[in-house]
């Protein structure tokens, strides 16, 4: 027997509550199975929604230990924890759908083919259909909308299943609507490129690479977007070929990549070693410099040689991400050209490295990266670490937890370290705002996501908050500054940098 959490509301106006049933299980048993056996067994009456129990109809999507599932499709285990979704609750697990389904006929996605100049075509090309055929695949089960952090704390954002119905009307050769300016009004810079409606959708549709970014792109070539900010950024990047300005004082106001090559290294540093690179960022190399030195040292302490390439531009990131991509060939040349002939790359920026892993092929470039955590997990001198007496908690960047899939590695990394407390917060993945161009084209959604963030973080009573990301860093730290929270918010390899000193 396990025992199965199912969370009451006997009607709308009821606080909810959580009832425990034991139930019987048995091999391959699903949610939907558990639930209806304790309806039979323990006459409990919960109410809850399936049809087809094939995974195809999205109607008994349910929370499960706090993430998005489809009953039908989820195994049960002991102590599972079943709740509804997030929208409002009509009886225990039946949510009430009626809102957005009235905002679907609001916005009218439905395929408009009555073009005024009569082109339509008659024909369609199955080519000119393969952008959307993976987005044709949702089954209206609503888990995205349930689990985006943005929806939480904002009303401008329609959320990312009105944005795939969108882009799927947008890049269909029939459809004669203006889907980018629909998209803009809608809220189509509100979205931070978390990616979590990617990770709860049980079809596995890509919404933000797939849709989101795809109808930015559009929005940029068709002159609506994006936000002004993005605007700045893109002719910066131009300029520069970074996307922040060099501080203007200081004694690294030059740039990390500059002071790392002032280095003299020793003639046979590299002979019989893996030839190693590190990919610093436009933050780390004009904002964070710390960043850089502490990584020196600590791959120095690994008798790990690492060269920082001068010629390394943005890595284009923030353009993909706001859709502005027409330069972005460019800039993965120059950093092709930069780190030609080194084994591994190393970055320290969850935004960069899963840019060089995941857009450089679709431009023909592949590169062997690796995330910090990634290359030091296995390799750490534990018996060469003084103590650290601190009490930490860890943030999952979005950009590494899901654009990457690394999760465990730093972790591994927080237990090794000898004298610190690590506890986890209540969701260290929950997306802190800094990412998808949202700090600075939307910084009150930023702001709030940020708040939201600290208020997880206070509960923990800890010394220091760890992440790896210049994004999450800056906007955690501003979140806990506002909130009145003197606590420390550093990248993991300063924390390493404490642990040899």
């Amino acid at each position: 027997m396990i025992n199965v959490t199912v969370m009451r509301q006997p009607s709308r106006d009821e606080k909810p509550h959580p009832e425990t049933y034991s139930v019987k299980r048995k091999d391959k048993m699903k949610v939907l199975d558990a639930l209806n056996y304790i309806n039979q067994h323990h006459q409990a009456n919960i109410a809850y929604r399936s049809s087809c129990r094939a995974g195809q109809c999205g109607s008994c999507a349910v929370k499960v230990n706090g993430e998005m599932a489809l009953a039908c499709k989820k195994e049960i285990q002991d102590k599972d924890v079943i709740e509804p979704l997030n929208l409002p609750v009509v009886k225990d697990l039946v949510v009430d759908r009626s809102e957005m389904d009235g905002k679907v006929k609001d916005i009218g996605l439905f395929l408009e083919d009555e073009c005024e100049s009569g082109e339509c075509p008659a024909i369609i090309n199955p080519e000119d259909l393969a952008n959307t055929k993976k987005l044709r695949s949702c089954i209206d089960c609503y888990s995205c909308l349930s689990a985006c952090p943005v929806l939480k704390v904002n009303d401008e954002f329609a959320g990312p299943y009105f944005m795939r119905y969108l882009s799927k009307f947008a890049f269909d050769p029939r459809d004669c609507s203006d889907r980018a300016e629909e998209g803009f009004e809608e809220g189509l810079y509100c979205c931070t490129s978390c990616s979590k409606c990617v990770e709860v959708c049980p079809k596995e549709i890509n919404t933000f690479g797939g849709a989101i970014e795809k109808l930015r792109e559009m929005a940029y070539q068709e002159g609506i977007g994006p936000l002004p900010p993005h605007r700045a950024l893109k002719e910066l990047i131009e300029k520069t070929g970074r996307s922040v300005e060099p501080m203007e004082e200081g004694p690294m106001r030059d740039g990390f990549v500059k002071i790392a090559n002032s280095r003299e290294l020793p003639e046979d540093a590299a002979e019989g070693k893996e030839k190693v690179a590190l990919f610093t960022g436009c933050l780390m190399d004009y904002r964070l410099p710390e960043i850089g030195m502490a990584l020196l040292d600590v791959l120095n302490n690994h008798d790990v040689i690492v060269e920082v390439p001068s010629q390394q531009v943005c890595c284009g990131s923030p353009l993909i991400r706001t859709g502005q991509t027409d330069i972005v060939e460019d800039l993965v040349k120059k950093n092709a050209e930069a780190f030609a002939g080194y084994d591994t790359i190393i970055t320290v920026c969850a935004g960069c490295g899963a840019t060089l892993k995941k857009d450089y092929p679709r431009y023909g470039v592949q590169f062997k990266v690796m995330d910090i955590s990634e290359y030091l997990a296995d390799k750490l001198k534990t018996e060469d670490m003084k103590p650290v007496n601190l009490k930490v908690t860890y943030h999952d960047p979005c950009h590494l937890v899901r654009g990457q899939g690394i999760r465990e590695e730093p972790r591994e990394i927080l237990r090794k370290i000898k004298g610190l407390e690590f506890v986890e917060m209540e969701v260290p993945d929950q997306c802190c705002g800094a990412g998808g161009g949202v700090r600075s084209g939307k910084p009150e959604i930023a702001a709030d996501l940020g708040r939201a963030k600290a208020e997880m973080i206070k509960k923990l009573g800890v010394d220091a908050v760890i992440t790896i990301c210049p994004f999450c860093e800056n906007n955690i730290r501003a979140s806990l500054e506002r909130e009145g929270l003197n606590l420390e918010v550093m990248n993991l390899l300063k924390l390493l940098e404490k642990a040899y000193q």
